[in-house]
């Protein structure tokens, strides 16, 4: 799988990059992650990506060159093209799988109040990570990526995956370790007790009941 972004500040990808994780599951699976700056792709010496709204309002919109541009120049046939903005479906789990079975994912990075409204016609989805607003889609597209590539097939055990939150439709089940008390807490007695059968029992049970008490949202999707 490759995953290319599109952005008009690829330096805030730095850190993200060096990331330990992220840098072990592109070296260790099938996975390209590349960072495309927009700038590039813009005629003249000033680069120019941002200019402002016909009609007038506050702000600056981000020019159709620039990205139309460099989204034509990066594109293969089969690339999924999702543009990250607040108007856009909501990603979740299940948005990150289909993404993970994707050949080719370009993420496009908007910023300042948006795009020029011509570019969404060259995308296939439009994806939001919440009800919020950013300064950009930087932030925003890393967590696409992140939530994406590990699930691409060699990045992480499947093991790994399976018990996680919201793969099942509910919340993960509580997790303890060393010591086995502290400062009066107690680590369940079932944990300890060797049984695999009760141990699975009582993880069905604690996950049931912690996304009743934080997440009913899920149960009620999962009864649906």
């Amino acid at each position: 799988m490759i995953i290319k972004i599109l952005s008009i500040a690829p330096e805030e990808f730095d850190s993200f990059l060096k990331t330990p994780l992220i840098k072990r599951n592109v070296e260790s699976s099938n996975l390209k992650l590349k960072i495309i700056d927009m700038r590039d792709y813009v005629k003249g010496s000033f680069r120019k990506v941002d200019d402002s709204p016909y009609g007038g309002g506050v702000g600056m919109i981000l020019r159709c060159e620039p990205v139309i541009n460099a989204l034509k120049a990066n594109m293969t046939d089969n690339s999924h093209v999702i543009i990250m903005d607040p108007i856009g479906k909501r990603f979740d789990q299940k948005k990150a799988h289909e993404f993970s079975k994707k050949e080719e994912l370009i993420i496009i990075c908007g910023h300042f109040e948006g795009f020029d409204a011509r570019i969404y016609d060259y995308a296939d989805e439009i994806i939001s990570v919440g009800d919020y607003i950013l300064r950009g889609g930087e932030l925003p597209s890393m967590i696409v990526c992140e939530a994406t590539m590990r699930l691409v097939d060699g990045s992480m055990k499947k093991e790994s995956i399976i018990e996680e939150s919201f793969e099942n439709g509910i919340l993960e089940y509580p997790r303890y370790t060393r010591p086995s008390e502290f400062e009066g807490k107690k680590v369940p007695e079932v944990l300890l007790s060797g049984n695999r059968n009760k141990i699975i029992e009582w993880r069905k049970e604690e996950a049931e009941k912690l996304t009743e008490k934080y997440r009913p949202d899920l149960l009620k999707k999962t009864d649906s």
